[in-house]
């Protein structure tokens, strides 16, 4: 399990939002998000992540939105719970063909 961001979703989205306004004003993306950081006492990388989520969420950039990777996440889930239960079936069957053949278990 993830743990717990320190930063607030209205902290990301500030920082996020200080970044695409202000890349302008740098020579460099990178440079925008390394001063961004340091104003708001963050690491550069952090604020990177969340830069580049923020770019493909709003099609900037390609890969999987949140929405999609959340959907992922919920479909793996599933599929590992089903599979699972698809093996406790066969092993269900296996043993009460067994018991109902009449023959001893080896």
């Amino acid at each position: 399990m993830p743990r717990k961001s320190p930063y607030s979703p209205e902290v990301r989205e500030r920082a996020v939002k200080m970044v695409l306004e202000h890349r302008h004003e740098y020579p460099s993306e990178w440079a925008a998000m390394t001063s961004v950081a340091t104003k708001l006492g963050m690491t550069a990388e952090t604020l990177r992540s969340w830069v580049r989520r923020a770019q493909v969420d709003d099609g900037v950039r390609p890969g999987l939105t949140s929405d999609e990777r959340q959907r992922m996440k919920e479909l793996e889930k599933e599929n590992k719970e089903l599979r699972r239960a698809n093996e406790i079936l066969k092993d269900a069957s296996i043993f009460f063909a067994t018991e109902l053949d009449g023959r001893p278990k080896k």
